[in-house]
């Protein structure tokens, strides 16, 4: 099976060949974002893990201090089930989801949109992990990688793929987390990290296993 960076680069090779022009605006999108440390702010290993209290996608309450009762928590954010990198590496990590159970964790995949219907149809809600809705993506800004997306992309998304994320996020489409993904201890601390403004790429499903090893 091909790793999560062979498929994502697989994609965004394929992109600049689809298109190299909007490819082009991206990257400069992203080295910009880059110079300006976006993502500098995020909790940082070591350090409490703010706490939260999320709805499903039936509208039922899920709370990270109740999953931490039960051992270390995966939390991981993501932009959207529209976004073809997040389903990329959500479905990397619903193939290796046995072992990371098997190491007593649990994975949290967090994103802006609201719990409602739309959501419940979506591929990523067929998954065995929790999916959550952080609306007006405010956990996101407490873990520091909420990120204001430039009007390029947001155009992009209006014209091209005809994404209306004010819809989507509930009024707030303006905001989405930086792909973004934490362990945490029982004891609450950040014990492993990965953040990136570049949305095309996301730590490894391995990375994340060898991280949850090193915690026993």
């Amino acid at each position: 099976m091909k790793s999560l960076k062979e498929q994502t680069d697989a994609k965004i090779a394929s992109g600049r060949l689809a298109k190299p022009e909007f490819m082009k605006g991206v990257d400069e999108v992203i080295e910009e974002a880059k110079a300006f440390e976006k993502g500098a702010k995020a909790v940082k290993v070591g350090q409490k893990a703010p706490i939260f209290k999320l709805p499903n996608a039936e509208n039922e309450l899920i709370s990270l201090e109740g999953l931490l009762e039960k051992g270390a928590v995966v939390v991981t954010f993501y932009r959207g089930d529209w976004c073809p990198y997040c389903n990329l590496q959500l479905r990397a990590l619903q193939a290796r989801l046995s072992e990371i159970h098997s190491l007593g964790a649990t994975l949290v995949a967090i994103s802006p949109q609201v719990p409602d219907g739309s959501l419940t149809k979506s591929e990523i809600s067929e998954m065995d992990f929790i999916v959550l809705s952080d609306q007006n993506a405010k956990v996101a800004s407490e873990y520091g990688v909420a990120w204001e997306v430039p009007e390029f992309l947001l155009d992009h998304m209006r014209v091209d793929r005809n994404l209306d994320l004010e819809a989507i996020n509930n009024g707030n489409g303006s905001v989405l987390p930086i792909p973004a993904t934490f362990i945490l201890g029982k004891d609450g601390v950040v014990k492993w990290s990965y953040v990136n403004v570049d949305y095309r790429t996301r730590s490894e499903p391995e990375e994340i296993i060898q991280a949850l090893k090193n915690l026993s």
